[in-house]
């Protein structure tokens, strides 16, 4: 008999009232139950866990098998007993503290499923002020891995494992750790995956924060059980991962994360054991830190990196002192701008006594590059922008903010001179007002006919940015997505008159950052579907008038450059331009047909270079009549012309008329 597609193993230590709800949420699942099995083993609480549990197992008995035994002290001997009884296809582990959504596994199993990965990363929710990791839950991910995203920085066990992979790597947590057994676990699990994918767009998992603070993965000790896991997590990266940039995206992880931990546990200690702590720590990241990875991080870790590899205790004790007041205020911490570059004030920079390099302060690409649109238009050829911009923590002094087109597809790159215009008070109801911005608006027209250092812009599509500077210091932006309400956002096409040629040229916010950028020769926003002739008829004033209803959702076009013309066939012409309608149509074009000469009149509607056929008029559409030097003269639709538009203009034949009325 084939398993069950999931098993969930619950390891469970004294969680009440928690575990009702964590057990309910597995019952209640989208996937069904005869999809799901629930191994919880109660690892000898004394809560009345395990009575709730047992309670549990009768309700739900073809659904949960429920083991007891002795504490063990921590997560992983009830989680190897759970994974050695699960026979699901795939296995997820789930603190009994926590819960699922109602369609989590079924998301899952589906991803896993159809990309044929071997784990999937569902995303969590913290509840009750517990933070829930996100940087790599920004988007689906159906197939990655583990060097080209962000799965790394969550290594807790709760994800759904494929159990081949797992048996298959013989893997198990450690019982010899308290914490930091997990990344043994995960660590090895990602490495060896065949594909991992990201469920981004469900809240798959809540990850509750107890009241009592008694969450297994909440529970610390310390800097001593930090440097029992760490050591081996590194050596694993060192056997399974060669040197180079792969090894340097795992690295950084451990490099901030688990560094800075230990760190705010090593405060708390004895001055002996900081100093033994310490210079083991420094032994430990020797392997894996290399000047090459300062790009990587921030200036805060590469500080805190420089003073653990040089064991200064007592600096490090003031940089952990610093950071924790950090965050309990709401001012950056100010800068020195010096040679174009700039350099965060934290504690001992430029201290002559310490010597610690200014590549530990530098923040310069680090700074915020804050920004918002006020104005953004097309009229005739020129683009119209307006807004701010500037560097957090930077003073705008000697500004020279520009504005960047750069073609998307070659590289092309065009800077446009803009104007910089006051903005007192910018920044005040920021860092307590520690920081104002008083000339960091700019205002800029960009002529597409002149702004390629005097010849028109290529086609192309053209992102805008701003090369926002000041102090010799200058970053560049893409601008669009910080824009007042009033700033439209959807696609604006325009056809402009460039030396005597019609070219579209739309305004457009891109998908999904909401960044502008030109789109110059129909690169994505064509001109033919936002035109259409949408109703031909007689003009009500005047019967001897067809009127043609065009509608049109271009955002603008020269005067008089949308017409229709007409040809007889027989090398005669005549054009009609549209006009703006009072009616529901956007344009109307009216043909006298009283004033075309006798022939068979086709058409198509014309803006510069595109064109659009003309339905064909109204079968049932009665005739026009009108006299011309006293003789009848008449336009109806040639109806053996299929869908194409054909008018008859012709002179009546008085006595085939006659005839014709006389006939019996």
């Amino acid at each position: 008999m084939a398993g069950p597609a999931v098993s969930v193993v619950i390891a469970a230590y004294n969680a009440m009232p928690y575990i009702t709800r964590c057990i309910t949420s597995v019952a209640d699942q989208s996937i069904g139950r005869d999809a799901v099995e629930i191994v919880a083993v109660d690892d000898g609480s004394t809560d009345g866990t395990s009575e709730e549990l047992d309670r549990l197992s009768r309700e739900y008995p073809t659904l949960l098998q429920v083991f007891h035994q002795s504490n063990s002290g921590g997560p992983s001997a009830p989680r190897n007993k759970g994974l050695d009884h699960a026979r699901g296809t795939f296995v997820f582990f789930l603190d009994a503290d926590d819960h699922l959504a109602p369609e989590a596994l079924e998301r899952m199993v589906a991803m896993a499923e159809t990309n044929g990965t071997d784990i999937v990363l569902g995303k969590m929710v913290g509840v009750g002020g517990r933070g829930a990791p996100t940087s790599m839950f920004r988007r689906n991910q159906p197939r990655t891995d583990v060097f080209a995203s962000r799965v790394y920085w969550t290594l807790n066990p709760m994800k759904l494992f494929r159990r081949d992979l797992l048996e298959r790597l013989e893997l198990r947590f450690p019982t010899d750790l308290k914490i930091g057994e997990d990344q043994l676990f995960v660590g090895p699990a990602y490495l060896h995956a065949n594909g991992i994918s990201v469920v981004a767009d469900y809240d798959c998992l809540y990850w509750v924060k107890r009241e009592d603070s008694g969450n297994i993965t909440l529970r610390t000790g310390g800097s001593e059980p930090r440097l029992r896991f760490l050591p081996r997590m590194v050596d694993l990266l060192l056997e399974q991962v060669p040197p180079g940039p792969d090894r340097d995206h795992l690295a950084h992880r451990h490099l901030t994360v688990e560094v800075q931990q230990l760190l705010t546990h090593l405060v708390h200690e004895p001055r002996p054991e900081q100093e033994k702590a310490l210079a083991r720590l420094a032994e430990v990241i020797a392997p894996l830190w290399h000047e090459g990875l300062n790009d990587r991080l921030s200036a805060m870790a590469r500080l805190r990196l420089h003073l653990v590899r040089h064991t200064m205790l007592d600096e490090l004790l003031e940089l952990v002192r610093f950071e924790s007041e950090l965050g309990r205020k709401d001012v950056a911490t100010p800068v020195l701008v010096d040679g174009g570059r700039a350099y965060a004030r934290y504690p001992y920079l430029r201290d002559p006594s310490r010597g610690i390099p200014d590549t530990c302060y530098d923040v310069t690409r680090q700074l915020a590059v804050r920004h918002r649109v006020t104005r953004a238009e097309l009229r005739g050829s020129s683009l119209h922008l307006a807004g701010h911009g500037y560097l957090h923590r930077i003073a705008t002094e000697d500004v020279t903010t520009e504005l960047l087109l750069r073609e998307r597809g070659s590289g092309t790159e065009y800077r446009v001179p803009v104007a910089h215009t006051p903005t007192p008070g910018l920044g005040k109801e920021d860092d307590e007002g520690h920081y104002v911005y008083e000339t960091a608006g700019f205002e800029v027209s960009v002529d597409v006919d002149t702004a390629a250092d005097g010849s028109g812009l290529p086609d192309g599509l053209w992102d805008i940015s701003l090369v926002i500077g000041a102090q010799g210091i200058s970053r560049a932006v893409r601008i669009g997505s910080k824009r007042d309400v009033a700033v439209p956002a959807a696609a604006a096409t325009h056809i402009v008159d460039s030396g005597g040629q019609a070219r579209a040229v739309t305004l457009y916010t891109t998908t999904p950052h909401g960044n502008f950028t030109l789109d110059i020769g129909e690169r994505k926003h064509g001109v033919l579907p936002q035109v259409s002739v949408s109703t031909v008829r007689w003009a009500a004033d005047a019967p001897t008038e067809l009127e043609f209803g065009v509608r049109c959702t271009l955002a603008g076009l020269p005067d008089g450059a949308l017409a229709l013309h007409l040809e007889d066939g027989q090398g005669g012409t005549a054009a009609f331009p549209a006009h703006a309608s009072p009616s529901g149509a956007d344009f109307v074009v009216r043909v006298p047909v009283a004033e075309l000469p006798a022939g068979l009149w086709a058409g198509r509607l014309r803006l510069g270079g595109w064109a659009w056929g003309l339905p064909p008029v109204p079968k049932d559409l009665v005739p026009a009549k009108w006299r011309r030097r006293g003789l009848p003269w008449y336009a109806k639709p040639v109806a053996d012309h299929g869908e194409a538009f054909v008018l008859q203009v012709a002179r009546t034949d008085v006595v085939r008329a006659v005839a014709r009325r006389l006939k019996p």
